[in-house]
């Protein structure tokens, strides 16, 4: 259902990351049409975590919202752009904000998971963690409360845009969503469960969007402090496909 941008690195295998939940390229959206796809792609979401420990500059430091951290397009790698000048009240500066979404030996350990989708109503899919932990007994020997806290998340997909669409996410902390490149849902900031929501038809001239072709889409999440780890994505998208 989503393909995960490859990088080098160390990389595990595992089967499911949800832990007890219920339940692409992000290159420039060419609008070509979409073509059949197959239901069973549609239950899974491959996804990148990547490991960090507490001493890294931006994790288990300042708490507090952070708007405004990455620019409007995603970078020609397919990767958000961090957008101050400088440090800001959550992040230290560029050179580690870069460090999120890419693997940096000695600083993230790299893991290749999935996420499983539930489809109920009918028409929306649903991956739901209270208790987001997907990296426990895994990566740097670093707990708290008996939990692996400090990761970020890495998803790409496809879709063909039909109209009407609905993406929303609930959890904390960062999360930054760019469909067709464009920068469509910030919560960045180190805080607790926060909502956000995107109606692709309402921001169809924003996204650069129309009905009937098909979008790349990029969520990026950061879990950056102790002591809780929420994570909520629902869409009615009918399939997120691999690009």
């Amino acid at each position: 259902m989503i393909c995960v941008l490859a990088a080098c690195g160390p990389k595990s295998h595992g089967p499911d990351a949800g832990g007890g939940g219920d339940d692409g390229s992000g290159g420039g959206g060419d609008g070509s049409g979409g073509g059949q796809t197959d239901a069973a792609q549609c239950g899974v979401l491959p996804v990148t975590f990547r490991d960090f420990q507490s001493t890294h500059p931006d994790f288990e430091k300042t708490i507090g919202d952070d708007r405004g951290l990455v620019q409007t397009m995603l970078g020609a790698d397919t990767k958000p752009v961090y957008a101050p000048a400088g440090a800001t009240t959550t992040v230290s500066g560029q050179a580690s904000f870069d460090q999120w979404y890419r693997d940096v030996p000695g600083t993230n350990l790299r893991f290749d998971m999935t996420l499983p989708l539930t489809e109920s109503p009918p028409g929306t899919f649903t991956f739901d963690n209270q208790a987001f932990f997907p990296l426990d007994g895994m990566g740097f020997p670093e707990t708290f409360d008996g939990h692996n806290f400090h990761f970020t998340t890495e998803v790409h997909a496809t879709f063909a845009y039909h109209g009407g669409e609905q993406f929303q996410f609930t959890g904390d902390d960062d999360v930054f969503v760019f469909v067709n490149n464009h920068l469509a849902l910030d919560l960045g900031g180190v805080h607790g469960a926060e909502t956000g929501s995107i109606d692709f038809d309402v921001s169809a001239g924003i996204l650069g969007i129309t009905v009937g072709n098909t979008y790349p889409i990029a969520v990026f999440h950061a879990e950056r402090h102790t002591t809780e780890s929420h994570f909520r994505m629902t869409t009615t998208i009918d399939c997120l496909v691999i690009p």
